[in-house]
Order: C-alpha cells, then structure tokens, then sequence
C-alpha cells in the first residue's frame, strides 16, 4: 500500500474508521485495512474531495454504478471472517476499493466486472495503490469463475433477484458467501456451504444496483 500524509484526507479517514467501528465492525484487520487504503485512489475521473471520499454513504462512480458506503464495506467484509491466504471472488469489482479491502486482509481476491472500463480502471488503480495481485477480469458475475473454483468465500456488490446457483457450486465446503438479494427490497444473505449442502442466513436490509443478467438460481 502507498503511504499517504495529507492531513485531512488522513483526518478523513480516521473519522471514517472511527464511523465504522461505532456502527458495531470488530475485526482488527478490516479496520486496519479501511485506515490503510487510500478510498479517493479509486474514483474514476479527476478525484473526489476527501469529504466526499470518506463520508459514509454511497457515491456514483458513473455508468449507473456507486462506490458502496464504507460501512457495508466493512460490515461484509468482517461477516465472511476471512483468515491470511483465503481465495475470494468478488462480484461487480466497479471502483477496485472492495477487492483492495480484501486484499489489505491478506486474501487472494479475484473479481469479477462486467463493464469493461470500470474493469480497466480497477486494474489500474489497484495497481497504482500497491493490489496489483488482484485479479481482475471483465466477465458477467452470474456465472462466477469456475476456472479458479473453488473459493473460501464469496461476496458481490450487485443484488441478484435469487442466489445464483453457480456462485454456491464455487464455494468450497466450509466456504460462506455474503451478497445482496432481492429487487424491490433486497437484504445481505449468508450463503454457507458445508458437507451436507447449502445454509442461508438473512442478514441486514441494504439497497444495490442490481446483478445483470439473470440466471438459475436458488431462493433464500
């Protein structure tokens, strides 16, 4: 990760940080991943004001896509209780700032974006801030990435109308998935796979741009 000694982007951030441990996120190394990574890194254009950049709420990045509120950031990345070496795919890479999340936790992120712009941008900034082991490839997240199955845990940021099945064949046993579910109310789901089949747990209301191209799938 690149050092950063601005002092009111690094203001900015720590109140961030500070927001998001008051909302209730424990875990140490998601914590210190928000307080590492540089969020106004990975808005495409000129740049954000840090204001803007840390402030918890979502922001448009362009093409119908936002940059998720840093407090569902953390919040999913905690529920997957990722461990140093996990293989992760995520779903809808848009800004690259969730797989640099992933990756500040020391996980094997690969990511999944279906507009190829966004996904060249993600490739460039996740380079540019030090992730450049992120994989990145430009491809519909309904079908995940079967060649690189299976994966410990799973998380995408893009609501589906119903889990894809081909995401849950992915996991591994043991592995969990985290993702928004639903269309006109959607809420995170917990997709655990183990030796028996399949467990979903729902989670916490929460509002996405939709997963495109629908596809089989199994209900919550």
């Amino acid at each position: 990760m690149v050092p950063d000694f601005d002092p009111e982007t690094l203001a900015a951030r720590g109140g961030m940080v500070e927001i998001v441990r008051r909302h209730g996120v424990r875990d140490a190394r998601v914590l210190s991943a928000m307080a590492a990574v540089r969020r106004e890194r990975f808005f495409p254009g000129k740049g954000v004001s840090p204001a803007v950049a840390y402030g918890d709420h979502p922001v448009a990045i362009g093409l119908g896509q936002t940059i998720s509120q840093p407090f569902i950031v953390a919040y999913m990345t905690e529920r997957l209780a990722l461990q140093p070496g996990e293989r992760v795919l995520e779903i809808g890479t848009g800004s690259g700032y969730q797989a640099a999340i992933l990756a500040a936790c020391g996980v094997t992120v690969f990511s999944l974006e279906r507009i190829p712009s966004l996904a060249e941008h993600a490739r460039q900034a996740l380079a540019t801030e030090g992730f450049g082991r992120v994989q990145v490839r430009c491809a519909d997240g309904y079908n995940g990435w079967a060649e690189e199955a299976p994966f410990d845990a799973i998380l995408a940021t893009c609501a589906p109308a119903i889990v894809p099945a081909a995401l849950c064949a992915q996991l591994a046993v043991g592995g969990r998935m985290i993702l928004p579910v639903g269309v006109e109310s959607q809420r995170l789901v917990m997709v655990r796979r183990t030796t028996d089949g399949f467990t979903t747990q729902e989670d916490i209301p929460v509002r996405f741009v939709p997963m495109v191209e629908a596809g089989a799938g199994i209900t919550n």
